[in-house]
């Protein structure tokens, strides 16, 4: 299940979290972070190893600029505290999984 993050929230949640962190930086008017979020949601219960979050960049404007997000949707991995890895765009669900994989 992916739980929504907030500005005010961000910090405690992910960049204190124990283990690494996926983070989808989505928009509401969004199409392809549409079809993207039934895929993270499917492997948020596979790869239970990782805390899976989403947050909306017109309601969390501060986060998209402090983590540079300029396109959506944009999927950051987080570990201890730091950004290790991030993928732009809708991509598939195998192609998401790679990544996950990787950044195990």
């Amino acid at each position: 299940m992916i739980n929504t993050v907030y500005e005010d929230d961000f910090v405690q949640k992910v960049l204190q979290a124990d283990k690494p962190v996926v983070v989808d930086f989505y928009a509401d008017w969004c199409a392809p972070c549409k079809k993207l979020s039934p895929i993270l949601n499917d492997l948020s219960t596979t790869y239970t190893e990782f805390d899976f979050y989403k947050t909306n960049i017109d309601e969390n404007p501060r986060l998209a600029d402090t983590f540079g997000i300029n396109s959506i949707p944009n999927i950051l991995i987080f570990k201890n505290g730091e950004v290790c890895d991030s993928s732009i765009g809708f991509t598939s669900a195998e192609r998401i999984r790679i990544f996950l994989e990787k950044n195990r």
